[in-house]
């Protein structure tokens, strides 16, 4: 019997001056939307450090990848602070294999 997947969800949270967003599940085609509107009113902000958090991520495809690339692009263009944290090790490699980690920030800064 098939385990059945846990559905995709954004978990969202402002903690001073950063703002982070929990990513949950398979990140694919089929949750852009979501992940577009979670982002919509964070991803040009200045002000605030933006943290994605992918601890909960079981799944990337490469539309998942092209996500963190472009918010990647957006927030270097703004000169605006972007962390990715709790990579989970499959995805990691992934990273690795794309060539996307050496432009990922990883890690805490975004807390001090």
């Amino acid at each position: 019997m098939m385990k059945k997947m846990e559905p995709f969800r954004i978990e969202q949270q402002e903690i001073g001056n950063s703002y982070e967003l929990k990513l949950i599940g398979e990140l694919d085609l089929s949750v852009v939307p979501q992940v577009q509107g979670a982002l919509e009113h964070v991803l040009r902000r200045e002000d605030l450090a933006l943290v994605l958090d992918l601890g909960g991520l079981t799944y990337i495809d490469s539309t998942g990848i092209g996500i963190i690339v472009s918010i990647l692009k957006t927030r270097d263009s703004l000169n605006a602070p972007f962390f990715v944290r709790n990579i989970p090790p499959a995805i990691k490699r992934l990273f690795d294999m794309t060539g996307l980690t050496g432009h990922l920030k990883e890690g805490t800064e975004a807390e001090a």
